[in-house]
């Protein structure tokens, strides 16, 4: 159980890095959209994201990974 979430960390570690190494203009131009976006929506969007993620390790774990 710990190597599986130590894995997941490192995948994301990974793309998130990624995305700061090759774009980083990009980054600063969400995190500007980001605050345009009221913190009620903003919460929305990160439980949304939350669930998803829970979804798809679920789903990941009940086919096998």
């Amino acid at each position: 159980m710990l190597g599986v979430a130590a894995l997941a960390l490192g995948l994301v570690l990974i793309v998130e890095g990624l995305v700061y190494a090759l774009a980083p203009q990009i980054v600063e131009r969400m995190l500007e959209a980001l605050r345009s976006i009221p913190p009620e929506a903003r919460r929305t969007i990160g439980m949304l994201a939350l669930v998803s993620g829970l979804i798809l390790v679920w789903l990941g774990k009940s086919l096998g990974a």
